[in-house]
Order: structure tokens, then sequence, then C-alpha cells
């Protein structure tokens, strides 16, 4: 029997909260879809500052490749103290006082204003590890890809930039963001064709997923909610969504079956296999918006 073809999509899974599900969620659409496309799926951790996906999903990693940024180097016996590149940096990475230049890597956003205003070419830019990307596959051929931030470091853009380099179009790539909608999340979501939202159906989930639509929209990416621990009785999200328009593609009901599974580090499939069924009906309903969306455009 040929083998499936997948659809080349990038669906981005986030939350406007920590605590909804969200990694347990994508790790688990990621091997529900490998099931169905075997060798032609790979998932990507970008939640950089706190990486947990390979808990669920166990793969061999293979490879690392640092991540880098540039960051200045400044000559004392060229520089003139002048304090234009003090001036031009807006993170305040670098200071003149008196007779010294002090720099705070830390700080740098590699932008490179500084050697850039420097008259005298007193500073160089050199590289900086910032980070790593793993790079592996899972026993059921399920590439995985996952960047960590080191350990003190607050820049997680480049981290995150480095481990969607990875992202492969001739493939079904399934992106774990980090959870709320600042810059981090932003970054990750940016370009997929849709973003999945988890969510709980409680008046805090209800609050966070608010502002992770919003976002969604402001950066142009289609979005659906899909509620976790579902079963509570709460009813805001659902009318929530009935009142924005906004598709939801499904819900996982509360189990403790599923909560015990994940505390030993194993995600829904392992706990309640039928739920592969579930997920996979939830990507058949993305994959449909997905298409409605642009029929819309053109």
């Amino acid at each position: 029997m040929p083998e499936q073809q997948c659809p080349c999509l990038t669906i981005a899974v986030a939350a406007g909260k920590g605590g909804t599900g969200k990694t347990l969620v994508s790790t688990s659409l990621a091997q529900a879809l490998s099931t169905l496309y075997p060798g032609q799926v790979q998932f990507l951790d970008c939640d950089v500052e706190e990486p947990n996906a390979h808990l669920l999903l166990r793969p061999e990693i293979s490879a690392q490749d640092p991540v880098t940024v540039l960051v200045p180097e400044v000559d004392l016996n060229v520089c003139t103290r002048c304090g234009r590149c003090a001036d031009a940096c807006q993170n305040h990475a670098i200071a003149v006082i008196r007779q010294a230049v002090v720099t705070f890597p830390e700080l740098c956003s590699g932008c490179g204003a500084c050697a850039y205003v420097c008259r005298a070419g007193a500073i160089r830019e050199v590289p900086r590890q910032v980070g790593t990307v793993h790079l592996g596959r899972t026993a059921d051929g399920l590439e995985f890809v996952a960047g960590e931030l080191n350990v003190g470091d607050q820049k997680a853009t480049p981290v995150t930039h480095a481990v969607k380099r990875h992202t492969r179009r001739d493939r079904l790539s399934i992106i774990d963001a980090p959870p709320g909608t600042a810059c981090p999340m932003q970054e990750t979501v940016d370009d997929s064709d849709f973003c999945l939202l988890v969510t709980e159906p409680t008046p805090f989930g209800l609050s966070d997923l608010r502002l992770a639509v919003e976002t969604c929209r402001g950066l142009g990416v289609p979005c659906g909610v899909l509620v976790n621990r579902a079963g509570s009785g709460f009813d805001g999200v659902d009318e929530y969504c009935e009142a924005e328009g906004l598709p939801l593609v499904g819900r996982i009901e509360q189990d403790r079956a599923i909560a015990e599974a994940y505390s030993r580090g194993h995600g829904l499939l392992a706990a309640r296999p039928e739920t592969g069924d579930l997920l996979l009906a939830v990507f058949a309903r993305i994959e449909k918006l997905i298409v409605q969306e642009v029929s819309q455009d053109d």
C-alpha cells in the first residue's frame, strides 16, 4: 500500500497561560499524525526557556548545534571614549564611564549599532553562545528539534529563530510555542499556517485565551480553540468562541487516567489510545479551516 502523502503545513500550538496542557496536546498530536504519515512529520519545541517536550517524546538526540549572537568587543587601545556606542545602544549593553568601557553581553541584542557608529573602528563583533538546538528522532520516526536557552540569558528570540530555521517545507510540522502572548510566543506563531490555542474551561483560561486570540489576529495567523480538561461546567469559553466566530475544533475531557499517565511522562495516546482518533479529527478540522482561509484570501 503506497504511503499517504502528508499536507505540507506548519501548525503552531500555543496557550495564553501555562498549565493548560499545551505541550501534552502538541506532542500527542505529532505522535498521532506520525502514525498517519510515517516519516513525514516533525516536531519543533520552541518553548526554549523551559523545553520539556523531550520528556514525553523521548527522542534519541543525534546532533547539537550551538546558537550564537554577535556581541561587541572593544579595543581599548583604539577607543576614543566618545560615547557614541553607548548612545546608540537601545539595550544599554555598553557604557562609557570616564576612561572605562563596559559591555554587558547578556543585554546585547546583536543589532550591531555600536560597531556601526564607532568612527574609530574600535569595536568588532564576536560570537557568544546563548543556547543550543538539539536534533534527533523518536523511536516511531518523528523528527525532533528543540531549542534550549542558556540559564541566565534573557534573549529567547535568537534560539527560537534557530529552531524555526529547521522547519521543513516538505513536512507536516507541529511547533510547540511558549506559553503567554509575549515576544517569544509571537516569534514562534508568526508565519504558521494555523495556530491551535489550547485552553482550560475556567475564568482564568478564558481571560488568557482572549489575549492569545487577539495576538494571533494581530499576526494575521488563523486560529482555533481546543478545550483541555473539559467538563467543569464552565461555559464561558464556548460562549466566547460562538460570539467571536472562533472555531472550537475539539475537546479533551477531564480524565484521571490522562493525569496519571502524564505524571509518568506519557502522552495522551499512551493513556487513552482512542484519543489518537480525536486528535486526527482535530487536524482534519484544521485542514478544512486552512483551505477556507486560503479560498477567502483568493
